[in-house]
């Protein structure tokens, strides 16, 4: 078994930065991952897509992002078994999208009540010292938080040889905020220097 802190535990510390840039930009934020492996040779050989927990047949949803997964797999040197053919290796893939909302989006202008004295600069009206307070909505916009999680294990045993995770945010009415899109997004920087180093949290734009 790959040693490892509960990945939950190791992403919760996504940069708010990220978060804030997405709120005020409508862009989506970097993909923040992280990657586990024993700091071996990764092998490689036919690997084949499956659910972390089946239950029925595979929703639409899942399909999007075992496609993304594939396609990268397939990117980073293991191939699709022939018809019939048992993989020697299971990627197994688990993915939540949840929505919620963000901090409250500020205006650039600022009143300031206090007396006396004008201030200017970038976007900044005053009236002398005392209190101040932004422009804005005081409703943050709709965030969708995305996450992927991905496990290769050897299927003779099901011993475990890679796993990482990745997760990202965007702004819900983005157009770069669709689950087609977010897949893509978090597959391709999961596998970027694929294996990469064990148990270091990079950020991927």
């Amino acid at each position: 078994m790959i040693a490892r802190p509960l990945l939950l535990t190791a992403l919760s510390g996504l940069a708010l930065s990220g978060l804030a840039a997405c709120t005020t930009t409508g862009r989506s934020a970097p993909a923040e991952v992280i990657r586990y492996h024993l700091g071996e040779p990764i092998p490689r050989g036919t690997v084949a897509v499956e659910p972390l927990s089946p239950t029925g047949p595979a929703s639409i949803e899942f399909k999007t992002y075992a496609a993304a997964v594939e396609t990268e797999l397939l990117r980073s040197g293991y191939a699709t078994p022939a018809p019939g053919a048992q993989p020697q290796f299971i990627a197994t893939v688990a993915f939540t999208r949840a929505n919620h909302v963000g901090p409250p989006r500020q205006s650039p202008v600022s009143i300031g009540l206090g007396g006396g004295g004008f201030s200017g600069g970038r976007g900044g009206v005053g009236l002398g010292g005392g209190l101040s307070f932004p422009l804005g909505s005081s409703r943050g916009r709709d965030i969708v938080t995305t996450e992927l999680t991905v496990t290769i294990k050897r299927r003779a045993d099901q011993s475990p040889v890679w796993e990482g995770s990745s997760r990202t945010y965007a702004d819900a009415r983005a157009a770069d905020a669709t689950a087609s899109s977010q897949a893509a997004k978090l597959a391709g920087a999961l596998f970027t220097g694929f294996p990469g180093e064990s148990g270091r949290t990079i950020e991927v734009k």
